[in-house]
């Protein structure tokens, strides 16, 4: 009995260590994005995509501040993705979000602006938004924006991938942002903005891959798969495994997953079993449901 409360103690302790810790990364990236939006993007009418971008076209249409536009905009989609998927699967999109919009408003008092060559501009605010964007993501939060509206809509649409709705929502911005600001060039300059945010996310911070295998040994072999499946909506293969020096019965869950996926599946394997052993690596092509189709097969 004693036992069993000093065990729940040292995993209060390390849960709220591994909380504080992610904290601060998500105080760096979001202090790092608020720079590429107040220095770069938002000086030379650029707009990333979207809801960032959305509300950096609302902010020159209005002068409204961006942050405190990107807090509203994201309102009614959290109030959405709780009704369908719950406190504990935005929870932390929240509070990402929270940060990322009070950044950028206290930055847009301080930071020094970029007004200079606006190809320069998309290159290097592309590159810190990646950046700030990557630490938040592998911290295991979001910014929330299209990667809820693309949930949201993939129930409605199933046989439609995340990855298409949140590339086709991204396009409507900058097509808009062309709009707005009334030439192309601007429509162009956010493409860059957004491709190299992209790139610098995948390479900086989750390597070149473009999805990764996660094997895992564990003892709650039953629990993890389910809370993958159910929250991340990714597959997992079990296969039965003896500790060659221990002797002891455990399982081997394999899982492969995409890059913004990563950090989320490590959380729920920690969570439900803090000794569990993970192994990542890179999926150099992976063929099957949710990822790439083999053309030979269609």
């Amino acid at each position: 009995m004693k036992s069993t409360k000093k065990s729940k103690q040292r995993q209060l302790r390390t849960d709220r260590l591994y909380l504080l810790t992610d904290f601060l990364f998500w105080c760096v990236g979001s202090a790092l994005y608020a720079v590429s939006i107040d220095c770069f993007s938002s000086p030379n009418k650029i707009a990333p995509g979207g809801v960032t971008g959305l509300a950096t076209l609302i902010n020159y249409k209005f002068s409204l501040p961006i942050g405190s536009m990107i807090l509203i905009l994201n309102i009614p989609l959290f109030i959405a993705a709780y009704k369908k998927f719950g406190l504990k699967f935005i929870a932390r999109t929240i509070v990402g979000t929270v940060l990322v919009s009070v950044f950028i408003d206290a930055g847009e008092l301080f930071l020094p602006v970029y007004t200079g060559d606006r190809l320069l501009a998309a290159i290097f605010g592309g590159a810190v938004s990646g950046i700030g964007l990557g630490i938040i993501l592998s911290k295991g939060a979001t910014s929330g924006g299209t990667d809820i509206l693309g949930r949201l809509l993939k129930l409605r649409f199933p046989h439609i991938s995340l990855g298409s709705f949140i590339l086709v929502t991204d396009v409507a911005v900058m097509i808009l942002a062309g709009v707005i600001y009334g030439n192309i060039e601007s429509m162009l300059y956010s493409a860059i903005f957004f491709f190299l945010s992209s790139r610098s996310i995948d390479y900086l911070v989750y390597g070149a891959s473009k999805s990764s295998m996660l094997l895992v040994v564990t003892t709650h072999g039953d629990t993890i798969p389910k809370k993958i499946l159910t929250e991340i909506g990714r597959g997992v293969t079990m296969l039965p495994v003896t500790g060659a020096y221990t002797g002891e019965e455990k399982k081997l869950l394999l899982t492969v997953a995409r890059p913004y996926e990563i950090a989320k599946i490590t959380r729920i394997v920690k969570t439900v079993d803090p000794d569990a052993f993970v192994i990542k690596t890179e999926a150099g092509e992976v063929l099957g449901k949710g990822f790439k189709t083999d053309e030979k097969t269609l």
